[in-house]
């Protein structure tokens, strides 16, 4: 079962269970991948696991964004509210690197683009990123990659 099986499922079981806030965010996340899918090749298109995790990624980012906006407007009701959907929708993808892999991975980058300060940052950045393959996000590595090569 792949994971956009997977998501539709889900939104069974909650609809059974009458889980209405799961079943609300799993929806939203179902209208955003049949939206790639038509994008991709019409609405019976199936995305691969790796495109799914793209747009689940690309949903828990614009939670994140949501949440540093009500932070900042001092709306804790609607912070809370999206890190409730954030939670939800990082359950559906990969399990993240540990700080140490983090660092293995960001060393061979810098050795593999034989960086050797931060004008070389876009190469090293672009090779972390194909090789987290979205196990981290990108200020993360970001910093790593930085805090390593300064």
């Amino acid at each position: 079962m792949n994971l956009q099986q997977q998501i539709d499922e889900d939104i069974k079981s909650a609809m059974k269970a009458r889980e209405t806030e799961r079943l609300s965010v799993l929806r939203m996340l179902k209208a955003a991948l049949k939206n790639a899918a038509i994008e991709k090749g019409g609405a019976e298109a199936l995305l691969d696991d790796a495109e799914t995790s793209a747009i689940v990624r690309k949903q828990v980012k614009q939670r994140q964004d949501s949440i540093e906006g009500f932070e900042k407007g001092n709306r804790p009701e609607l912070a809370a509210k999206e890190k409730a959907e954030a939670e939800i929708l990082t359950a559906y993808l990969p399990k993240a690197l540990a700080e140490s892999e983090l660092e293995a991975l960001v060393a061979d980058a810098i050795a593999e683009a034989g960086a050797t300060s931060k004008a070389q940052m876009g190469a090293v950045m672009k090779i972390v990123q194909a090789k987290a393959a979205g196990r981290a996000d990108g200020r993360t590595l970001s910093g790593m990659v930085a805090r390593i090569l300064g």
